[in-house]
Order: structure tokens, then sequence, then C-alpha cells
């Protein structure tokens, strides 16, 4: 049988061409994708204070092209973040399950464990209010410069350090295999595996060493056995595509260079689904 998990483009790549939500909806349903991550946070395709509004327009027109909105991307770190309660409920709404949260920076005037102690605290704090909604939080791996003001969870060791004791069906893992391989190198799937049962969502990029993100299929993805491990933890939430290259000179940022893009992206990632 196919492993055919829904595929969902980050809307991040909308905002570069100011295009509005039935712009977004019929360039995403003519590039063969099912629906969009939606950048629901502070500068992205809606601000949070505008979710409860917004967010069922934005999927009513995705609907009227036969694709869907299918995850969040937020900036939320904590319950107390502002609008987080409107917009996870404005989600749920429309059978949103999973929302990536925001980031949290080390800094040198904070001890290292004293930043996981409270991003451990906010995990905690997270889960209840996830559990009291049905959703889920996602923790993304990304990568950053080493040093004081690395991401935290971008080493994959600190990550599994901070979720391994939350419930992964209210705070789970979004695996950023390209970002995995920036930070470990070949050691990747030992982290992999350490973390998959914490692992939700999975994001996809494609990426040449030593931390440079290129088109589809000129990069490493193809070459590892990132798609057979998801297919063996029997993955079936929709597939995060991130369009982090340069998809077309500055001044050359047209529809149909973003579509062409976004259709060249979607056939190579189905190449390696259905080779999985």
């Amino acid at each position: 049988m196919d492993f055919r998990p829904p595929i969902a483009v980050f809307g991040k790549v909308f905002q570069e061409l100011k295009l509005d939500f039935e712009a977004s909806a019929a360039i995403t349903a003519e590039a063969g994708l099912q629906g969009i991550d939606c950048a629901v946070r502070p500068g992205g395709e809606v601000l949070p204070e505008r979710a409860a509004e917004e967010l069922p327009r934005y999927a009513a027109a995705l609907g009227k092209h036969g694709v869907r909105m299918l995850l969040l991307t937020t900036g939320i770190t904590t319950v107390a973040s502002p609008h987080a309660e409107a917009l996870l409920s404005a989600g749920k709404k429309l059978d949103l399950r999973y929302y990536r949260l925001g980031y949290w920076n080390h800094r040198p005037d904070r001890p290292a464990e004293k930043l996981r102690a409270e991003i451990r605290a906010s995990l905690g704090d997270l889960a209840a209010f996830n559990r009291t909604l049905g959703v889920c939080a996602l923790m993304q791996n990304h990568s950053s410069d080493p040093g004081a003001n690395a991401r935290a969870g971008g080493d994959l060791v600190e990550l599994y350090d901070l979720v391994k004791d939350v419930d992964p069906e209210a705070v789970g893992v979004a695996f950023d295999l390209g970002h995995a391989i920036i930070t470990h190198g070949d050691d990747w799937p030992a982290h992999f595996e350490r973390l998959k049962d914490h692992i939700r969502v999975a994001y996809v990029k494609d990426v040449r060493r030593p931390a440079s993100f290129v088109p589809f299929g000129q990069g490493e993805f193809g070459r590892t056995d990132f798609f057979r491990r998801l297919r063996a933890l029997h993955y079936q939430a929709p597939l995060s595509l991130h369009i982090e290259y340069e998809w077309a000179p500055k001044n050359q940022l047209t529809r149909p260079a973003l579509l062409s893009a976004l259709r060249s992206s979607r056939q190579a990632l189905e190449g390696w689904l259905k080779a999985a």
C-alpha cells in the first residue's frame, strides 16, 4: 500500500508575494498539494489577535479550491502567550490538532539548565492546557549557530531531555530532518530513534551540508531512509513542506516561479514517499 500522508506547504513562502487567502488557496491547489501549514504568529499570514476572525475565512477560501488548512505554526511558548486560547480554539473548530510552538533561545546571562527548567515547566502547563482543548503542541528542532545564543532544542540530545517526561499526545515533536542533519550529520538516525515515540509531525526541506537548504532533490534527503522510518511509525499526520531555498532571484519573485517551485518540490517529495 502506498505511503501517502497529506502534504501541507508552510505558508510563510506565500508572504514573499504578499498573497491573500484566495490567491494562497488557488496556488496550493494548482501545485497539487493537499493544504497549508498556516503561520499564525506576529508577522505571519494571520496575526494571533485576528485568528478567531481570519482562520475561518482562510479555511473557507481553501475549501473552495478543494484543499484544507492542515497545521498551524504559532509563536506560543506559554499558556499566557497573547491570544493563545482564542487562536487554538479557532483552530480546533477547524479540526486542527497540531500547532508548532515558538522558540526559546539560550542567553549568555542565563545558565542553560535554568532555561531548560523554565521550558519544562512551560511544556507541563501547555500539556494540561492542550488536553483541555483537545490539541497537541509541537516543539521543532531548529539548528542555530552553536554558543550562548543557540536555539533550545536544536540539539536533539537537549530536545529529548526537554520532552521525554511530557505526554506526547499533548506536547510532541516536529522532527525537522534538514536541521537534524545540519546539527548532527550522519548521527541523526540515533536521535530519531530515541525521539520516535514523541514525533507527531515531520518537516521536509532538502539540505546540503554544511548548512544550505536547496531545491528538493538536490540535497541529501533522497539518500536517507527518513521516510521508511516514518512509515514504520505508521505516520499519518500531514507533512509540512518548507520552501527555504532561493526559489527565484529576488527581482523575479513571481507567481509562475513559485508555482513551479511548489510543483517540483511536491514531485520530489512524492518520489521519496513512493520509494519508502
